[in-house]
């Protein structure tokens, strides 16, 4: 029961913040990073005790059992990289809000209900119980973009409730096709809502053609998929920093682990079919969001729409279907969600607060006056941009390799390959781009007191949460095996590997 307790220790957690006095913020704050340092510590836990890549730490009983509705959890090696990455952000998330004294009860109360649903999502063995946790992770986001939000709160935290509660409507029609045509082997139909169940089931072909991309395209449209992928940036901007965050670091995840367990895990059949579809939408967003990125002013709006290119590797990953790619799709989702993190943290908090803008024109040399926030902002950009040593090369690496093996079996076309390569130069040059206009450029508008300006170091919080998180890439870019070799056995389970 290791795993469940992430959930009920991040509920627990909401419930003491919401009622706890909005002036004791201080007692607050600790409790707020304990809660999350306990969730990372039984993540961390989880890791050690997965042996193989069958579902371990199971826990289950009959919840519903008239509609086949079980309460089953546990995970795996594909799900447990994930559960590793919300402890992650979930901690530092609290440590670049440190300095928040507003409602700070409300606050990490809304916080912690988020963060309970993504760690539920990852936990179910049930669809049901999985749509329930999804759709409980979608309410935090508005409120804390609403009430803590910055400029059009209100527009942005709607719009990413409707883009997600459309996705889920999606994903629940598919749920339901599952439900009455899977069958067992006598042709019965199963009538159950279990993954486990459902996995060892069959659906036939015709059906899987259509139900595949109800389900895929309602989980892709969380994941940031093109052309659904405008409630992202506006998302993230809006956002407060520890909701940017989560936003960028597991929300985004939580649509592509639907991608892959569900919609790929039941569905190879269908897979197969639109394979060629969901790597041109792939490498749509690949290029356009860091097309879109190298046009923009707003620091904020251009990691916003750089998250938006990093899932189209996901995506891509996704879309070979074999071994090795959706190894590298996984990466990727542990990869952009702690450097994605980090740059929310470093542009949001530790730039902003200082500076008072996000305006690439109005940063005049910013290497010259806050040099040590410069360097680290700099190494988590070329992070970012996949630079060998870090987490971002080896995990998109795994994805080229699956790709070009994709294409080697006449899967893929030879045209996504060199797509995906147009992607990888134009996220280095925007990527570039963009830290030459913010540290080393003069600014473009006169203002004699930017020339003068020193300011302050980073606080003990931020210095911390940067070490985390851009440690944790630097230590999956040279061990890469810790965790590949969770990953894999797992992979080598699904329905899609089967024959």
């Amino acid at each position: 029961m290791t795993a469940l307790l992430t959930v009920i220790l991040s509920f627990t957690g909401a419930l003491i913040c919401g009622l706890m006095p909005a002036k004791s913020y201080k007692s607050i704050r600790w409790i707020a990073l304990a809660t999350a340092a306990a969730g990372f510590i039984l993540s961390a836990i989880c890791y050690s005790n997965l042996s193989d890549g069958k579902f371990a730490d199971k826990f289950e009983f009959d919840w519903i059992p008239s509609l086949g509705i079980s309460f089953i959890t546990g995970y795996d090696g594909i799900s447990l990289p994930l559960m590793l990455v919300t402890g992650l952000v979930a901690i530092c998330g609290v440590l670049f809000s440190w300095n928040i004294d507003t409602r700070t009860n409300h606050f990490y109360a809304f916080y912690f209900a988020l963060i309970g649903g993504v760690y539920g999502v990852f936990l179910s063995l049930d669809l049901f119980l999985l749509f329930v946790f999804y759709e409980i992770a979608v309410v935090p986001k508005y409120f804390l973009i609403a009430i803590w939000g910055g400029v059009r709160r209100q527009f942005a935290a709607m719009k990413l409730v409707l883009y997600s509660f459309g996705g889920s409507a999606l994903v629940l029609l598919g749920m339901i096709a599952l439900f009455f045509l899977t069958k067992d082997a006598n042709g019965k139909a199963l009538e159950t809502f279990s993954l486990v169940a459902l996995q060892n089931g069959e659906v036939a072909a015709s059906a899987q053609y259509w139900i595949f991309p109800l389900l895929f395209l309602g989980f892709a449209i969380l994941a940031g998929m093109w052309p659904f992928h405008t409630w992202a940036p506006t998302g993230h901007v809006a956002a407060p920093t520890a909701t940017s965050m989560l936003l960028a670091g597991v929300v985004m995840k939580l649509g592509a682990y639907g991608c892959l367990r569900v919609a790929i895990g039941l569905l190879p059949e269908g897979a197969q079919e639109w394979a060629d579809y969901v790597a041109m939408f792939a490498i749509i967003n690949i290029v356009y969001g860091a097309f879109v990125a190298l046009k923009q002013d707003d620091f904020k709006f251009v990691i916003g729409y750089s998250s938006v290119s990093h899932m189209g590797f996901v995506l891509l990953g996704l879309a070979t279907l074999n071994e090795i790619g959706l190894k590298g799709a996984v990466l990727q989702m542990f990869s952009h969600g702690v450097i994605g993190a980090l740059l929310f943290a470093l542009v949001g908090t530790v730039i902003y607060t200082r500076t008072k803008t996000r305006m690439l024109d109005e940063f005049h040399r910013l290497i010259d006056h806050m040099p040590g926030i410069s360097w680290v902002f700099i190494a988590a950009g070329l992070a970012s941009m996949g630079l060998p040593g870090f987490s971002g090369f080896i995990s998109e690496l795994y994805v080229l390799i699956g790709v070009w093996d994709g294409v080697s079996e006449s899967s893929l076309s030879s045209w996504i390959l060199i797509g995906a390569g147009l992607g990888i130069l134009m996220t280095f040059g925007y990527t570039l781009v963009k830290i030459h206009e913010a540290f080393f450029r003069k600014s473009k508008i006169n203002n004699a007191t930017k020339e003068s300006t020193t300011y302050p170091a980073m606080t003990m919080p931020e210095k911390v949460g940067v070490t985390i998180l851009l440690g944790a890439s630097l230590l999956i870019g040279i061990c890469p095996w810790i965790l590949t070799d969770k990953i894999t056995p797992s992979l080598k389970l699904l329905k899609l590997f089967a024959n």
